[in-house]
């Protein structure tokens, strides 16, 4: 689930569409998380779609630790990609604004922790990375992981219209961790490695 205080809007017909702040959503905000209706897809029900449905898939889908195709319900599936992304995801199943995300900008992820299937050139942000790789989660988690652990007191404090959603065990799992009772669980976790399914 994405967070209220966003909305859809038409980018071009490159980018298609983006998903926009209504209103200013402050750092350490969670911005979205995987709920009971996101659509979980297996390898083998992937592979018994039509060629046309796994295109759809494969653009909107993310694949988790675990191989599955994950397709969000709602307008999460259309966050976009970006090296400066304004939202980090947590080995917890949510995501984090690790910066404040005004009015009129976009919710982005980096598809780096996304175990996408094939590399992709990006729009030039001006960054040192220009192409998106499957294993780019392995190269950068480290940083990735840190962004998260400078977000715990913003975390803490901030309105959280989504923390309801969140499993209790998993919220007091990730309330123990930012309360320094225990290790963060890495976002190298969501790892895919696509030759252990052959």
């Amino acid at each position: 689930m994405i967070h209220p205080d966003t909305e859809l809007r038409f980018i071009n017909d490159v980018i298609g569409y983006g998903v926009f702040a209504k209103k200013l959503i402050p750092k350490g905000t969670i911005t979205w998380v995987q709920d009971e209706l996101d659509h979980i897809y297996t390898p083998e029900q992937a592979a018994a779609l039509s060629p046309l449905m796994q295109g759809y898939l494969e653009t909107y889908c993310f694949t988790n630790s675990a191989g599955n195709h994950v397709l969000c319900w709602d307008n999460a599936k259309f966050v976009n990609h970006s090296f400066k992304s304004s939202c980090m995801s947590t080995a917890y199943d949510f995501e984090i604004a690790i910066r404040d995300i005004h009015p009129g900008e976009q919710l982005t992820d980096d598809y780096g922790y996304l175990n996408i299937s094939e590399p992709f050139e990006v729009v030039d942000e001006g960054t040192e990375r220009k192409i998106v790789y499957p294993d780019d989660i392995l190269r950068h988690y480290e940083e990735w992981d840190q962004s998260i652990k400078e977000r715990f007191s913003d975390i803490k404090t901030v309105d959280q219209p989504l923390k309801k959603f969140i499993p209790e065990n998993t919220w007091a799992e990730f309330k123990n961790v930012m309360d320094g009772n225990a290790e963060l669980k890495s976002l190298r976790t969501c790892y895919f490695d696509p030759k252990l399914s052959v």
